[in-house]
């Protein structure tokens, strides 16, 4: 057995080994599963070594990469216009809420669209349809149509600028990044009047943005939302090809995305966010937390700003820590094929990131969104929060008895299995691209696998932190 084989067994066998203690206090709060908690651990590790063998033994031929997506039907041009009328209605809607309405968070429609229907159900609903978000996005419906009506009225316009290819998708990471900073450490973060403000900030921004650089342009490479969600919408069977809806092989999409500087972030800090939301609700955090604070308050800051800094740093780590795990793996691929640089190696695996982003973000989400997303069944007769009653809903309340909790922690497991199955497949199939149908291919995904395993591990550790 090689040096590297006795290594990458060992690191797999410590993850297994490590993972245990975690569970002792149950995968969630309440003890109400019907098999033992550290019985989802060692059956996620088992179904990902599993499907590892299974690929190694009969996926040997590439089936994602050079596929092309077989036309279904036109798009009628009007229809864009009317899904770009729709977003534009939308946001309109929800930052005047935000400005006008309640300042209660829950009893305010922006909180709920911003945080549960945007943030968790568009990147679910591009998964499944493709890139929605791209028809109605309100900034590129009103970039589109300034440019539209320039071209009626101008005989000669200017063109964009030049993008600079070093910028890639860097803005669209960092604008991820302040969203989840906004979400998760800013005090007044789910304040109506603050997220409206902050959303007509951003639209003035994307629109300044795409009059420099044209709007097809920022849209899909600087955009932070419109590149997110484009993202996971390569994971869907659908997708938009030269005006026409078109049927694609599930996942195949993900081989086509175009390698630009800052991509790797972008996905590091996806997961990031999603898993820093996770630990920052259990006990472990809270302690390394009251230590920062105490640190910085020492050091003259006040005791809510110290708490900030605190969850700041915290926030950075754990995109740090997801970008260590994805540098593992590539560290490991490179070992097997050592006339390729690291950083190439990186930027050609990087799409096996986002199934594990998805994967997280609804076993994360999953119950905030089932439970939460009720919520627009009453806030859409009373948007603003000040008694309204449009549609007749707004007695209706939330019902916590429509998804049992032993439902949502089967989707929460089976939510991040599937995703790093997912994973391994895309690595897999870029592999056999990459290397051919040799043992170099299987061989290059040995640290894939004890990545994808430690990754499994620790998304099923957040929700037990979650809920603990």
């Amino acid at each position: 057995m090689s040096r590297w084989r006795r290594i990458l067994l060992g690191a797999i066998a410590f993850t297994l080994a490590a993972a245990a203690p975690a569970y002792a206090h149950g995968l969630v709060g309440r003890q109400d599963l019907p098999i033992p908690e550290i019985v989802f651990l060692w059956a996620a590790a088992a179904v990902l070594v599993i499907s590892f063998a299974a690929l190694a033994l009969l996926w040997t031929t590439v089936q994602l990469e050079n596929r092309e997506p077989r036309a279904l039907a036109r798009i009628p041009r009007w229809l864009e216009v009317v899904c770009g009328a729709i977003g534009v209605a939308a946001f309109a809607g929800v930052v005047y809420a935000g400005l006008s309405g309640s300042q209660t968070p829950t009893a305010n429609a922006a909180p709920t669209v911003i945080y549960v229907v945007f943030w968790v159900g568009v990147p679910i609903v591009s998964a499944v349809f493709g890139d929605v978000f791209r028809a109605f996005s309100p900034w590129r419906a009103i970039g589109r149509a300034v440019g539209w009506g320039l071209h009626r009225v101008m005989a000669d316009t200017p063109a964009p600028l030049v993008y600079p290819e070093r910028l890639g998708r860097w803005p669209a990471a960092l604008g991820v990044l302040a969203f989840g900073w906004v979400e998760l450490v800013a005090a007044n973060g789910d304040k109506p009047s603050v997220l409206a403000i902050l959303a007509i900030t951003y639209f003035v921004t994307m629109l300044f943005g795409m009059s420099l650089f044209g709007v097809e342009t920022w849209v899909e490479r600087a955009d932070p939302f419109g590149v997110y969600f484009s993202m996971f919408a390569r994971i869907s069977p659908l997708t938009t090809e030269r005006g026409y809806l078109a049927w694609q092989r599930p996942l195949s999409g993900l081989t086509r995305i175009r390698w630009l500087p800052g991509t790797v972030p972008l996905l590091c800090v996806a997961i990031g966010v999603t898993a820093f939301d996770g630990a920052s609700a259990g006990p472990r955090w809270n302690s390394i937390s009251m230590t920062l604070q105490d640190a910085f308050v020492s050091l003259g800051f006040s005791l809510g700003t110290s708490l900030q800094l605190a969850f700041t740093i915290g926030l950075i780590l754990m995109t740090l820590i997801i970008g260590g795990f994805y540098r593992l793996g590539i560290q490991g691929v490179h070992l097997e094929a050592r006339e390729r640089s690291a950083g190439e190696l990186a930027a050609r695996f990087a799409h096996s990131l986002i199934p594990i982003a998805l994967a997280y973000l609804v076993a994360h989400y999953f119950s905030l969104f089932v439970y939460q997303g009720q919520a627009m069944i009453y806030l859409v007769s009373d948007p603003l929060g000040e008694g309204a009653d449009l549609f007749g809903t707004a007695d209706n309340g939330i019902d916590y008895g429509l998804v049992s909790a032993v439902a949502i922690r089967y989707v929460q497991v089976g939510a991040l299995v599937i995703g790093h199955v997912a994973a391994l497949v895309v690595a897999h199939d870029r592999a056999l691209a990459e290397f051919g149908a040799t043992q170099k291919a299987v061989r290059s995904q040995y640290w894939m696998l004890a990545v994808m395993v430690g990754f499994t591990t620790l998304g099923l550790w957040l929700l037990s932190e979650a809920n603990g």
